[in-house]
């Protein structure tokens, strides 16, 4: 290594421990010219490796992959962190807990188990940093445009949490149901009733945003109107 010639160069092998070169002219990574700096002699001396690394064997890998493409694999690990580690064919591929399920979750154990077999669609090749994320919902059936066609209905609900602005109530009869809004101006206080979490209340789905996966309910609005002879009664 020339110095004079190669400073740059030689300025960021400084502190280095390994060193590679990678031709960008041909498809294949191989032949590559390696390094271990230094030799026990303080010389830097080139290699060419002949024997594929495991990189070299994912770097091929990832060639094979396109985005839009679905995969198959089994689940490896489900990280303290959220993030769930698929096996694809001997490369690890990762799902992020939005692309596991159209359905809110609390944790990726709630949809995915170590050891289970899994389809999905590959988000991205991310040939630089060898990464490829996954979507598990996205090989699902968007279960949102029924909730749009079920706007007007009037049906009863646990109330699953309670906020500032309203109250939270779940739609469908199950744990990971969807859940909508009743806000503070839709809540019925006229019969001075405190809601608490857990209490079942009756509500009318009023809107459904698609684009935001946000539900709006109605409790004033869920009430039966009085026929008219009631009301001169």
């Amino acid at each position: 290594m020339d110095e004079t010639q190669f400073e740059a160069v030689t300025s960021q092998l400084a502190s280095a421990c390994a060193a590679g070169v990678v031709s960008l002219a041909t498809g294949e990574r191989h032949p590559l010219l390696t390094a271990v700096l230094p030799d026990s002699d303080g010389v830097l001396r080139a290699r060419w490796q002949t024997e594929p690394t495991p990189s070299d064997r994912d770097w091929a890998f990832l060639k094979t992959l396109r985005r839009g493409q679905v995969v198959t694999g089994t689940v490896t690990t489900i990280a303290s962190f959220g993030v769930t580690f698929v096996d694809i064919g001997g490369f690890t591929a990762m799902i992020n807990i939005p692309e596991l399920s159209w359905r809110p979750i609390n944790h990726p154990s709630d949809v995915v188990s170590v050891g289970q077999e899994v389809t999905a669609e590959v988000l991205d090749v991310d040939m630089v940093w060898e990464r490829v994320p996954l979507s598990l919902r996205a090989v699902q059936e968007d279960p949102w445009p029924q909730v749009a066609q079920r706007i007007g209905q009037v049906i009863t609900g646990p109330v699953t949490k309670i906020v500032p602005f309203g109250v939270f109530v779940r739609i469908e009869d199950r744990e990971d149901g969807f859940q909508g809004l009743v806000h503070t101006s839709e809540l019925d206080e006229s019969s001075g009733d405190v809601v608490e979490v857990g209490d079942a209340i009756t509500v009318k789905i009023i809107d459904a945003d698609l684009a935001r996966r946000r539900i709006a309910l109605s409790q004033t609005q869920a009430r039966t109107p009085r026929h008219e002879g009631d009301r001169h009664s």
